[in-house]
């Protein structure tokens, strides 16, 4: 199929390149002159494992354009997969998304059908305000349009995007056109088959059964993307919950947490206790679904109380290094880790950047650690005065604590000892619960886990 996709950020490049994989003829379009000289050149502007090897496969295939005008025409298949900043109100904006269907409305041939598919994150009834410019765009152009709109929301994980994309879950599919529901089974059929050769640094998994395509309306399947992340975000934010009342039983959430996850209607993923989320879903996802449920005049406790949760923890972990120190005025701390999560240079929503900013207010010293991150985490503590460090070991040097942050791997190999050795006071404060209580003070720490 010959498919236009708008806009080649995290969804987009990642969907471009993987559509490319598939034998479809792709093209992707972007306004962002940066970014596109950096796709002409070959090169991914994201940092996702296996992007740029997959890049490297498919790129002299995919066309890369600033102009939508340029490869709408030909296509069978647009996908708007532009962004959705939130408003004030925690409201996404879809003012790109209407953009981008106004573009397309005014390239379209007359007379040729088209399917225009919603791949961004949008809010419930944006499906039908697409299709409303989309009219208004022929009624002004005195033409007589054939577009078929679906909604076809995205469930892609930072650090797992390919995979995600490859092997998922399910894919849905949200139309009132049977058109546009044909058009997305033929587009996907190699993924719902699984007929495609996998690339070789993404094996099939042993245990992968073929994903079904679940077809509904278009407002439910808008709801199904805001639910699916919301859900996620309660149940982190749940075993964060615990984990606070853990420390005041004496019990182990990591303990209770294994034995919960074992009870099938549970499940074991989502219950790691930490610092809880961030990025660039949970937050804005939980914030939307508030901001469109305050307009209908219905209030969602559970949804704002998981809010409230997530963002204490980072003010919890502050208080716990301070309990400690009894100040925070003057001491030396290291942060370990800056993107949201591991295997991604992300820090919007970052635990790192609050825990940051509140240490720098109370008169700490601030160093801090990460394998990919430290670039964007520059520009967005500019304001700020932090030191950053490439050596993760030079982070310990006459240091006060370390507040562990992400779980990037290569933390998962350090040498505590040799970090707690160079301390002016080993105090390792573990937001991830990353090491055992055990090994940490065996190394001469002074140990404080989550709801441990």
């Amino acid at each position: 199929m010959k498919i236009t996709i708008i806009g080649t950020g995290y969804v987009g490049l990642t969907t471009a390149v993987v559509l490319s994989y598939l034998n479809h003829d792709v093209a992707a379009v972007d306004k962002d002159s940066s970014k596109l000289n950096q796709l002409h050149d070959g090169k991914s502007p994201i940092h996702e494992p296996g992007i740029q090897t997959l890049l490297d496969e498919v790129h002299h295939t995919i066309r890369f354009t600033p102009n939508v005008a340029e490869v709408v025409p030909d296509a069978e298949l647009i996908m708007i997969a532009v962004g959705t900043p939130p408003k004030k109100n925690g409201e996404a904006d879809t003012r790109h998304v209407e953009q981008a269907a106004r573009e397309v409305a005014e390239a379209c041939m007359p007379n040729k059908h088209y399917t225009l598919v919603v791949k961004s994150t949008v809010p419930i009834g944006t499906n039908r305000r697409v299709a409303q410019v989309v009219e208004n765009v022929f009624t002004e152009r005195k033409i007589q349009g054939n577009v078929s709109i679906a909604s076809n929301p995205e469930f892609l994980q930072e650090g797992l995007a390919l995979q995600g994309a490859f092997y998922p879950d399910r894919i849905v599919v949200g139309a009132n056109s049977d058109d546009a529901i044909d058009a997305l089974r033929r587009l996907y059929k190699p993924i719902l088959e699984q007929t495609f050769a996998p690339p070789s640094a993404l094996p099939r998994p042993a245990t992968y059964h073929l994903p079904p395509m679940m077809t509904t309306d278009p407002n439910s399947a808008e709801m199904i993307k805001y639910a699916a992340n919301t859900f996620l975000a309660l149940k982190i934010s749940f075993i964060n919950e615990i984990a606070g009342l853990c420390e005041e039983v004496g019990a182990d959430v990591t303990e209770v947490a294994r034995g919960i996850g074992l009870d099938a209607r549970i499940g074991q993923r989502f219950l790691r206790a930490g610092l809880g989320w961030g990025g660039s879903c949970y937050p804005k996802d939980t914030a939307a679904l508030l901001g469109v449920a305050a307009k209908t005049g219905y209030e969602m406790q559970i949804t704002e109380a998981a809010r409230t949760v997530n963002f204490q923890q980072r003010t919890r972990i502050v208080n716990k290094l301070q309990t400690i120190l009894k100040t925070l005025k003057g001491k030396t701390i290291g942060i370990m880790g800056l993107a949201f999560k591991p295997n991604t240079d992300d820090i919007r929503e970052a635990p790192s950047l609050d825990i940051i900013r509140q240490l720098v207010t109370e008169g700490a010293n601030v160093r801090a650690h990460d394998p990919i991150a430290i670039p964007n985490a520059k520009q967005a503590l500019k304001d700020i005065s932090v030191t950053f460090i490439e050596d993760v070991y030079k982070l310990s040097y006459n240091a006060d604590a370390l507040i562990l942050v992400t779980e990037w791997k290569q933390y998962h190999r350090l040498e505590l000892r040799k970090l707690a050795k160079h301390m002016k006071t080993p105090i390792l404060v573990d937001g991830r619960n990353l090491f055992t209580p055990r090994e940490a003070r065996t190394a001469g720490f002074h140990y404080i886990g989550i709801g441990r």
